[in-house]
């Protein structure tokens, strides 16, 4: 399908989740010109994998000019330093295969990416994506997404700042935030007392920050139940779309 009614440069944006992948193409205005598509993540998942999917899903939408992807893990400058969920044998918090850590080390995705589908590509953390069509450019501005795990993002005026993982840091009982956050503990807890851990979170982390507006999003955001929420007077809560929807911006809070 091809498209040219639309301004440019027109965007594929890729969200990579530990449970699907998602996809639609962007014109400048970061407004979707095709609907977006979902595939589940084909468990166990090599990058060339990775990237065969989503070859096939940007056949079905309208050719773009460029690329975002984010992607769940420590991502700098387009290589993947650790990714927590590809290198499972069956999805997140199973069995981890020693060959897939060995084949995402140091996985050049941005290149990968640029190589096959000809045309420029950006390959951020998940968070730091959905986080840059979200943010004002004004003042620390602190993104968490609640899904599989937690993501988070810190962006300065603007200025994505080099990503941290949060996720990884321990939360309690020497457990990490991923731990304690996780889908996996919000279906054995509830929504309720897995709310309040929540909270304790955004208390935790608020004193390393000291952000001046804080987001929460991703697809486990809108399960904060009344209560909690309501103790969170400051929190904005976003659309989990996110994801997909603000690989344009993401451009220019990288410096690309």
């Amino acid at each position: 399908m091809e498209s040219n009614s639309h301004e440019g440069p027109l965007t594929l944006g890729v969200d990579c989740g530990g449970g699907g992948i998602k996809a639609t193409v962007l014109d400048a205005g970061s407004f979707q010109i095709a609907p977006a598509l979902r595939e589940p993540v084909p468990y166990p998942l090599p990058p060339k994998k990775l990237i065969s999917l989503v070859e096939g899903m940007a056949k079905k939408l309208p050719q773009a000019d460029r690329i975002t992807m984010g992607m769940p893990g420590m991502i700098r400058h387009g290589v993947v330093i650790h990714t927590p969920h590809y290198i499972c044998r069956s999805g997140p918090r199973t069995k981890t295969v020693p060959e897939l850590i060995d084949m995402w080390k140091e996985f050049n995705m941005q290149g990968a990416l640029t190589e096959k589908f000809g045309i420029p590509s950006l390959v951020l953390n998940d968070a730091e994506v959905a986080a840059s069509g979200i943010v004002t450019g004004q003042g620390l501005e602190f993104f968490m997404t609640l899904g599989t795990g937690l993501g988070t993002a810190l962006v300065d005026n603007g200025i994505l700042a080099p990503h941290l993982e949060m996720s990884h840091a321990p939360m309690r009982w020497g457990l990490t935030f991923d731990d304690v956050l996780g889908e996996h503990e919000r279906r054995r807890l509830g929504d309720s007392a897995w709310s309040r851990r929540v909270l304790r979170a955004v208390e935790l982390l608020f004193p390393v920050f000291r952000w001046d507006t804080l987001y929460i999003g991703g697809g486990n955001s809108s399960r904060i139940v009344p209560t909690v929420r309501a103790k969170l007077p400051e929190a904005n809560f976003v659309s989990n779309a996110a994801g997909m929807s603000s690989g344009v911006r993401a451009w220019s809070l990288s410096g690309r």
